[in-house]
C-alpha cells in the first residue's frame, strides 16, 4: 500500500478517492487526505473502503481523522449530477477537496480519474488498493457518504436509503416505481426505471 508513497518520498502527498458515483440517489462525496507517513505512524488496516466491513471503515475513519496532517471533504448533490453528468460532479468535487486542504501537497494520487490541476498528478487505476493515501481517502467518503444517507433515509423513510445507500438494489427500484422520485434522486439516472417526471 505504500509503494507509490515510497516512490515520491520526502514530498508531501495527498490521496484523492470518491464516493457515490453509481447510485441512483444522494450527492458524490469526494475526499481528500494528506497521511503522515513515518512507520509508527501508518495506521494498520488501511484498505480500499469496499473490501472492509462497515464497522472495520467506522473505526479507520476515526482514527484517520484524528491522525490526517490535513483533510477534505465535499459533497456534490444531485442536481449538479443531473447538471453536468457524473464524471464531471466527480471531477468538481475532487478540485474542490484538494483546493480545501490546509497545505499544499507536492504530488496529488488519485484513483482513476484526472482532474485539472496546477499540482503534478499521478491518477492510478484501482488506486484505493495500491496507495495508502487514496484508501484513507475512500475511506473518509465512504462513511461520510453512508452516514449521510442515513440521515436522508429519516427524511424519505420509503426508499430505505439507510439499507442501500440510493444503490439500484432491486428494493430501491421497486420503491422507485412504487413512490416516485424524491428529491435527492439523480433524473438523468432514474428516467429509465419510472415513467413519472
Amino acid at each position: 500500500m505504500l509503494d507509490y508513497e515510497r516512490k515520491f518520498n520526502k514530498k508531501i502527498i495527498a490521496g484523492i478517492d470518491e464516493a457515490g458515483r453509481g447510485p441512483l440517489a444522494g450527492p458524490v462525496v469526494c475526499a481528500c487526505v494528506v497521511m503522515p507517513l513515518e512507520r509508527e505512524k501508518i495506521i494498520e488496516g488501511i484498505n480500499d473502503s469496499k473490501k472492509l466491513s462497515a464497522k472495520k471503515r467506522e473505526y479507520l475513519y476515526e482514527k484517520i481523522l484524528e491522525n490526517a496532517i490535513s483533510f477534505s471533504i465535499v459533497e456534490i448533490d444531485e442536481k449538479v449530477i443531473d447538471e453536468i453528468n457524473i464524471l464531471n460532479a466527480t471531477k468538481k468535487g475532487m478540485q474542490k477537496a484538494l483546493l480545501n486542504l490546509s497545505i499544499k501537497p507536492d504530488i496529488v494520487l488519485i484513483d482513476a480519474v484526472k482532474i485539472e490541476t496546477e499540482i503534478p498528478q499521478e491518477n492510478i487505476i484501482k488506486g484505493d488498493s495500491l496507495s495508502y493515501n487514496i484508501a484513507c481517502a475512500s475511506i473518509l467518503a465512504k462513511v461520510y457518504r453512508d452516514n449521510l444517507m442515513q440521515k436522508i433515509d429519516k427524511q424519505y423513510p420509503q426508499y430505505n436509503f439507510g439499507k442501500h445507500k440510493g444503490y439500484g438494489t432491486k428494493e430501491h427500484i421497486e420503491n422507485l416505481k412504487k413512490y416516485g422520485f424524491c428529491p435527492v434522486h439523480r433524473k438523468t439516472f432514474i428516467k429509465n426505471f419510472i415513467n413519472k417526471r
